[in-house]
């Protein structure tokens, strides 16, 4: 029953870190925007839909790599935050790098914007910490036995019917 609930706790990590990893890549790539000033308010429900958008980019994109990560931490009982800043940084990069035309003849991405990199990058990395917050903390803790009971204290003498 342990692995179960230690598979729940994964994919609701995994859903976290994919909806803020989303929500840094949306707010990132429109802050030129916010920062205009003849913009005006903008809109609650085009935010939302926005952030709907980012969560499902995010998390389609992300899911082979971060399984990856996830398998490989849960296998080698890895807990360190700094593993899954760093596994959170290569899977954005493996995510935007998805997207760039790869020319096999030249072995060369072509058309990489620097920022976008970095943004991808950078929430690749603070999703990793949210993962970690949720899920990693406690890697590979569902492969280790629970320590055994002790057994209960003895009944008194006087409590057992006589056994002649």
């Amino acid at each position: 029953m342990s692995l179960i609930g230690r598979l729940v706790v994964i994919f609701i990590g995994f859903l976290a870190a994919c909806f803020v990893g989303g929500m840094i890549v949306v707010v990132a790539l429109l802050f030129p925007e916010f920062s205009d000033l003849g913009a005006g308010p903008v809109d609650q429900g085009t935010i939302d839909i926005l952030l709907g958008f980012g969560f499902i980019f995010v998390s389609g994109f992300a899911l082979v790599p971060a399984a990856v990560i996830v398998a490989i931490t849960e296998a080698l009982y890895i807990r360190s935050a700094l593993a899954y800043a760093v596994g959170g940084g290569l899977v954005g990069l493996a995510c935007y790098l998805g997207l760039v035309p790869f020319h096999s003849d030249t072995f060369q991405f072509e058309g990489i914007v620097r920022r976008h990199l970095e943004i991808m990058t950078g929430a690749g990395i603070v999703a990793g910490v949210v993962y970690w917050l949720i899920a990693g903390r406690n890697a590979g803790a569902w492969r280790i036995p629970p320590p055994p009971r002790k057994p209960p204290p003895p009944l008194p003498s006087n409590s057992r019917p006589d056994a002649r």
